[in-house]
C-alpha cells in the first residue's frame, strides 16, 4: 500500500511543480512585456522632450541624410541638370542689363531640365499609384511646362502665343516625341516586333478628333462669314465646343480610372492578380512618395517664376534675333515643354511598353487640346 501511494503521488507531486514552472513561466512573460511596455513608452516621451534630446537628434540627423539623398539622386543624377544655373542667370541678366534675347535664351536653358525632372519625380510617384494614374500624372505635369506658359502669357495679354504654343504641343508630341519613340523602339528590338493595344490607340484617336472638330468649327464659322447673328454666334459656339471638350474629357477620365485599371500595362507582360505586371517588380522608386510630392511641388513652382520671364522676353527676343514670334511659339516653347514626355516615350519604347509610350504622347496631345484649350 506505501509503495502503491508513493508511486501514486509522484504524478501529482510532478504535476504540481509543472504548475508551479507554468507559474512562474508566465509572471516572467507578463514582466517583461510590461517591461517592455514601459520601455516603449519612455522612448515616446523622449522622442517629444524637444530638440535638446538625444532621440530628436538622431530624427534630425535622420532627416538630413534623407534630405541630402534626395538631393543627389534627384538634382545630381542627371547630366541635363547642368542647365539649371542658367534659370537664375536668366534673372541677373532681366536685371542688370534687360536684354531680352539673352533672358528668353537662358530662361529656355533653365526650364529644359526642370521640365525633365518633372517627368522624373512623376514617374517615381507612378511606382506608388499604378501604371493607370501614373501615365495620367506623366501627362498631367508633362503639360504643366505648356500650361503655365500659357496662363503667364494670358495674363499679358498675348492670346495668339498661347494659341500657337498649345497647337505647337499637340504637333510636337503626335510628330515629334511619338516619332521618336518609335524610332528608338525599333532600334533596340529589331529582330522583335513591337505590339500595342488597339482600343487604347483608337478611343485617344476618337478625343483627338473630337477636339479637331471642336476646334474647327468655330474657325470655319469666322472665315466663311456665315453667322446668323454677327460675332455672336461664333462665339456662343466656341463656348459650347469648350464645354463638350471638358466634359469628354472628364468622362474619358472616369473611364480610364474606373473601366481600365490594366490598359498601360503591355501586352507581352503577364498581370498580376493586384494589377500589376510582371517585369515591373525586378524595378524600385528610388525616392519615397512624399519626396516625390515634394519635388514636383518644387519644380512646379519653379518652372511658373522662370515662365513669367520666358514670357516677358518672346517679343523682344523675336526682334533681337530677327525670328518671327510664330516659330519660336509653334516650335522652341514646345520642344521645351515636351522634354518631360520626349524622355518618358523613348524610355518606355526602349523598354517595349509601348503602351505606355502611346499613353504619354497621345495622352498628352490629348489633354492639351480637350482640357487645355
Amino acid at each position: 500500500m506505501d509503495h502503491k501511494l508513493q508511486v501514486g503521488e509522484r504524478p501529482q507531486i510532478e504535476m504540481g511543480s509543472l504548475q508551479e514552472r507554468s507559474a512562474h513561466d508566465f509572471e516572467d512573460k507578463s514582466a517583461s512585456s510590461t517591461s517592455k511596455v514601459f520601455q516603449k513608452m519612455s522612448s515616446f516621451h523622449a522622442a517629444e522632450q524637444g530638440p535638446f534630446s538625444g532621440t530628436s537628434r538622431v530624427g534630425g540627423v535622420n532627416m538630413f541624410s534623407c534630405a541630402c539623398r534626395s538631393i543627389k539622386i534627384v538634382v545630381f543624377s542627371n547630366k541635363l541638370n547642368l542647365l539649371m544655373p542658367f534659370g537664375p542667370v536668366a534673372i541677373l541678366v532681366h536685371n542688370l542689363t534687360g536684354h531680352h534675347g539673352w533672358v528668353f535664351f537662358f530662361s529656355l536653358l533653365g526650364i529644359t531640365p526642370l521640365a525633365e525632372r518633372l517627368g522624373y519625380a512623376t514617374e517615381q510617384l507612378a511606382f506608388y499609384t499604378g501604371a493607370t494614374v501614373g501615365g495620367l500624372l506623366n501627362a498631367t505635369f508633362g503639360n504643366a511646362t505648356e500650361l503655365i506658359i500659357s496662363i503667364h502669357a494670358l495674363r499679358s495679354g498675348m492670346i495668339r502665343v498661347v494659341q500657337q504654343s498649345l497647337l505647337g504641343s499637340i504637333l510636337s508630341n503626335m510628330l515629334l516625341v511619338l516619332g521618336c519613340a518609335f524610332f528608338s523602339g525599333g532600334l533596340v528590338y529589331m529582330k522583335k516586333e513591337q505590339v500595342f493595344n488597339k482600343s487604347t490607340a483608337v478611343v485617344n484617336s476618337g478625343l483627338l478628333l473630337m477636339a479637331v472638330m471642336g476646334l474647327l468649327f468655330p474657325a470655319v464659322l469666322h472665315y466663311t462669314h456665315s453667322e446668323v447673328h454677327f460675332g455672336k454666334s461664333e462665339l456662343a459656339l466656341s463656348r459650347f465646343s469648350s464645354c463638350v471638350m471638358l466634359i469628354a474629357y472628364a468622362a474619358y477620365l472616369f473611364y480610364q480610372l474606373r473601366s481600365q485599371s490594366n490598359q498601360y500595362v503591355p501586352l507581352n507582360e503577364e498581370v498580376s492578380p493586384s494589377g500589376e505586371s510582371a517585369e515591373d517588380d525586378d524595378e524600385s522608386p528610388e525616392i519615397t512618395k512624399w519626396e516625390s510630392i515634394i519635388w514636383l511641388a518644387v519644380m512646379t513652382a519653379w518652372i511658373s517664376f522662370l515662365s513669367d520671364y520666358l514670357v516677358d522676353a518672346i517679343e523682344g527676343a523675336s526682334s533681337a534675333w530677327k525670328v518671327p514670334i510664330a516659330f519660336i511659339s509653334v516650335i522652341l516653347l514646345p520642344i521645351v515643354g515636351n522634354a518631360a514626355e520626349h524622355a518618358s516615350a523613348i524610355m518606355f519604347a526602349m523598354k517595349d511598353k509601348l503602351d505606355i509610350s502611346l499613353g504619354v504622347a497621345i495622352g498628352s496631345s490629348t489633354q492639351i487640346s480637350m482640357f487645355g484649350v
